[in-house]
């Protein structure tokens, strides 16, 4: 008889084992329905006609393929392209400073001492907790002023500093062992060399959570595009998306399509950012 053999459990007691876990399993299926539902009835949508949609008693699976029916329409009525490139420059023009800029002051706030420090991170922290519509009218001034209406600037440089991600950050930074900084310092590093070689490296997990989460604020962004460049050049596709359905117009079938396509590339980054946004998140609370 093997190892292996020996240490197998009794068929009675993986049996018990694996009732005692079917209402938490099935509490999970529950909680993932419910999630998952509104998601595949809006992939659904967009293969359906527009009376299908709106169809009582309720249609789950569409009685044909309208998807390029429906793209088609969408093409019509907003150019997905562009709108696609304006988003994509907006999220990673807003992203990529992001993560520097946030990075450093993170690096700031856990690895350095200085007076207020404290004070100044609870501040920082303070200003999570104020909603944006209480700032949109500040920062859109200051992005008039600034003569940066209808520019991707005026997208931009708003958005870049973030307390949540130097929150976040910062707690990957405080895990590290305070060894590595002084065995750099000794080799003749300066603070700079020592957070961009030796400690950033370290925290990769959680600056590609960074760039997950900051990506998807950008592409799903809605409120400060509409105010900071509502031009018809300078439109996002939350804005054109937002043109389907209003006060003159209710398109479901279109915007289900059109939301089904903006998807895709979120998707897409997600699936292949995966391990490292799970990672990213279990491990950034942990102190050192």
């Amino acid at each position: 008889m093997t190892e292996i053999q020996m240490r197998k459990k009794p068929a009675g007691v993986q049996m018990k084992a694996f009732v005692r876990y079917i209402p938490t399993f099935l509490l999970l299926v529950i909680f993932a329905f419910l999630l998952l539902a509104p998601l595949v009835w809006m992939c659904l949508g967009a293969f359906k006609t527009d009376p299908e949609v709106l169809s009582y008693p309720p249609k789950f699976f569409p009685e044909g393929n309208h998807f390029l029916e429906n793209w088609g329409g969408v093409q019509n009525t907003i150019d997905m392209v562009k709108l696609g490139m304006n988003t994509a420059i907006y999220a990673v023009g807003t992203t990529i400073p992001a993560m520097f800029i946030n990075a450093l002051a993170a690096y700031a706030f856990a690895r350095f001492r200085f007076r207020g420090k404290n004070v100044l991170f609870l501040i920082f922290l303070a200003t999570m907790m104020i909603p944006f519509q209480v700032v949109m009218v500040p920062l859109y001034l200051e992005v008039y002023y600034l003569g940066w209406l209808n520019t991707f600037w005026g997208l931009i440089v708003p958005k870049v500093a973030s307390a949540y991600w130097i929150f976040l950050v910062r707690s990957a930074f405080q895990g590290l062992p305070k060894d590595l900084e002084d065995a750099a310092r000794i080799d003749g590093l300066n603070e700079f060399g020592i957070f961009w070689k030796i400690m950033l490296p370290l925290i990769k997990p959680t600056m590609i959570t960074v760039l997950l989460l900051s990506i998807n604020n950008c592409w799903n962004d809605l409120l400060w595009p509409l105010i900071a460049a509502n031009a018809t050049k300078m439109r996002t596709l939350s804005n054109g998306l937002a043109m389907f359905i209003g006060n003159r117009t209710d398109d479901y079938s279109l915007a289900f399509t059109a939301a089904t396509v903006s998807m895709v590339p979120m998707l897409i980054l997600y699936i292949f950012g995966q391990k490292y946004f799970v990672a990213g998140q279990a491990t950034s609370g942990i102190k050192g």
